[in-house]
């Protein structure tokens, strides 16, 4: 880090002058405008899935109940470790994604999410992971959340966190309530790459200049779209991955927790759309 040089100028008893630098407080490197970070939420940012602790906390305010949520969830994941992925899988999870929530009212959904953050989501934030955030923000970089959660719960995690914003799955909004459809795809995989693409072209970044951190395989694109890529709580594949590119490693589980890396990692994406699956049941039973 630079320091400012101070100069002095003396003169001594013969009337020599004489000069000498001292050095001032370290002076922080300007902020590099085009640089900034992109962070995966769950498992990455988060302990568990974000949407998950949200219906949670749905299921404690009686919008679902927790049968539906465990039945549908253990479905969704024994099909996900017994059955042979197939070309439907990510277009069934799509159409189910955001379907729970039509006719919720945006503002309602904010609320709730705030709620369930300081609740359930708050202490469940990795720390570490945090301080990697707060580094580059305190370079003056911007920080961006990337997740396949609907963009309304990756804003307020953002904001609760101080982050610049989120990049998230859009829901279909008319006169200020949720259609229940999707706008564009399921923020997954390759979609996180090319969402975290125009951002930085609307935004000025040097995706070159810019870092991204994920603890999934599946956001291999989006890490390998930007100039350094960190491996965070990784999966195995993606540890074996970061290895053979010399990409960092953080791993801040422990014991019980580091040994689920051999869990494979589509597990924990579908999730989403096994927890949204039991919502949306649940809400049609509600509706009949």
């Amino acid at each position: 880090m630079a320091r400012d040089r101070k100069v002095t100028i003396s003169t001594d008893v013969h009337g020599h002058t004489a000069g000498w630098a001292e050095s001032g407080p370290p002076v922080p490197p300007a902020p590099d405008p085009t640089a900034a970070a992109f962070f995966d939420v769950d498992n990455t940012m988060m302990q568990g899935a974000s949407l998950y602790w949200f219906a949670r906390g749905m299921a404690a305010r009686k919008y679902v109940t927790t049968a539906d949520l465990a039945r549908f969830a253990w479905q969704q994941l024994r099909f996900r470790v017994l059955a042979t992925e197939h070309a439907g899988t990510m277009s069934q999870v799509r159409e189910a994604a955001l379907a729970f929530i039509e006719g919720w009212r945006v503002a309602d959904m904010e609320r709730l999410t705030e709620e369930i953050f300081d609740e359930l989501m708050a202490p469940r934030i990795w720390a570490g992971t945090r301080r990697l955030a707060e580094r580059h923000l305190a370079a003056g970089e911007r920080v961006w959340l990337v997740s396949a959660a609907p963009v309304e719960i990756g804003r307020v995690i953002a904001a609760r966190l101080g982050l610049t914003g989120a990049i998230g799955t859009v829901a279909e909004i008319v006169d200020g309530a949720y259609t229940g459809r999707l706008v564009g795809e399921l923020m997954h995989g390759p979609a996180k790459a090319d969402a975290v693409a125009q951002l930085a072209a609307v935004e000025g970044l040097d995706l070159s200049r810019c870092a991204a951190y994920s603890d999934s395989v599946n956001d291999l694109p989006m890490l390998s779209a930007v100039g350094r890529a960190v491996a965070v709580n990784p999966d195995g594949t993606l540890l074996r991955r970061a290895r053979q590119h010399g990409w960092p490693v953080h791993d801040f589980r422990t014991g019980r927790r580091a040994a689920m890396i051999a869990v494979p990692s589509t597990v924990a994406g579908l999730l989403v759309g096994a927890v949204t699956a039991g919502l949306v049941v649940h809400r049609r039973r509600r509706n009949a």
